[in-house]
């Protein structure tokens, strides 16, 4: 079969290789799954650059989620098991969490509603229990993850204001349903919070950025209101002034979504269920910007390293529906 294999730590453009190499085994409780879709996350980057929180052994297949068919005809959405990641024609994922794919959604668009979503709704709900009426800030806004929380929030009844790079992301995120957008590049993102909440400030910030994008979110973040800690897509892990958080009535979630499969797989279940019933209403759809034949899986991987991409690259490997 063909995958993209890394043989050394470094820029996805420059250490992913397509090559041709045996199919994975299934070991005990797993399951081997046709790959028809590869969604492109911002773990993938990582893992390249040896930065992610799991290290898989060299030489592996990047890739963490993908919607593909099981030998038993199933169409299902699965997390790989590394080192044998979604770029790839196989994969193996364990049988236990295995979900089944939205029938509203097709390949590529499942694919994309697994792990973005799942962090978005654990994150809105389960962690920062977001109300409606309130006002909730996403950074990142026109990106596979922010795009997720867009949705998500307005569907929660919350007001969302989206803060982008650049009017051609500005113009994704209105498309999504944000109240306001923010350009980080051209506006003051402090001002414009507190000018759009009457003074009052977030009551949820929604941050996959970290670095600057923190920075400002505690400038305008309101009374009793809670920064949910989902990333550092910027390469800068901030490190929170807890006094700051003190005299301001504040609190700083985190939020590692991969931590509910080991600890309450069953909440990851019904969390499915939920955004299943969502796609089906048409709530929530997730924003696939481009589709790329294997071809360009290191490309597309590089791309959302750098940042220039909007909503989700997914890859292709053949048989899609």
């Amino acid at each position: 079969m063909q995958a993209w294999r890394v043989h050394r730590n470094g820029e996805p453009g420059e250490v992913m290789s397509l090559e041709e190499t045996d199919r994975p085994t299934p070991g005990d409780g797993q399951v081997l799954v046709r790959v028809t879709a590869a969604n492109v996350n911002f773990p993938d980057a990582l893992l390249c650059r040896g930065q992610y929180q799991v290290r898989p052994p060299l030489p592996f297949t990047p890739g963490v989620e993908v919607c593909g068919t099981t030998e038993d005809g199933r169409r299902v959405l699965a997390t790989p098991a590394l080192p044998y990641g979604g770029f790839a024609e196989y994969v193996v994922a364990d049988e236990a969490a295995l979900l089944p794919a939205p029938d509203a959604l097709d390949d590529a668009e499942a694919a994309a509603l697994h792990i973005g979503y799942q962090t978005g709704w654990f994150g809105l709900h389960r962690r920062a229990r977001l109300q409606a009426g309130e006002t909730l800030l996403v950074h990142a806004a026109a990106g596979g993850v922010g795009s997720a929380a867009v949705q998500l929030g307005k569907a929660a009844g919350a007001t969302v204001i989206g803060v982008v790079g650049g009017p051609e992301k500005a113009a994704v995120a209105r498309g999504l349903g944000c109240d306001l957008v923010i350009d980080r590049r051209s506006e003051d993102i402090v001002g414009a919070v507190k000018e759009a909440t009457g003074g009052r400030g977030a009551d949820v910030v929604y941050d996959p950025v970290g670095g600057d994008a923190y920075a400002k979110s505690v400038k305008c973040i309101a009374f009793e209101g809670r920064v949910l800690v989902v990333g550092f897509a910027s390469g800068n892990i901030p490190a929170p002034a807890l006094n700051h958080a003190l005299v301001k009535n504040y609190s700083i979630v985190g939020l590692h979504w991969g931590l509910y499969n080991a600890k309450d797989p069953a909440a990851v279940r019904a969390c499915h269920d939920e955004l299943t019933k969502l796609a089906a209403q048409g709530i929530v759809k997730p924003l696939v910007s481009e589709r790329v034949a294997m071809a360009g899986a290191a490309e597309a991987v590089q791309r959302v390293a750098d940042g220039t991409s909007t909503g989700r690259i997914v890859v292709l490997p053949g048989g899609a529906r």
